[in-house]
């Protein structure tokens, strides 16, 4: 019974820290966020070259 008392209370101390952000999370968002926003940038363009070759707009 200690064993799994012992074993519960490190889980959730574990878990809490888990929630908690730090620099480099949100550094690691900021990244991913731009990526995003680049991709679909580029597949915004990409149809726009395409939309104009085929002779549309």
């Amino acid at each position: 019974m200690r064993i799994l008392s012992i074993t519960i209370v490190l889980a959730a101390l574990a878990l809490a820290g888990c929630q908690r952000e730090g620099p480099a999370e949100k550094a690691g968002r900021s990244i991913d966020n731009a990526a995003d926003k680049a991709g679909r940038s580029i597949e915004k363009a990409g149809e726009n070259v395409r939309d104009a070759a085929q002779g549309k707009k």
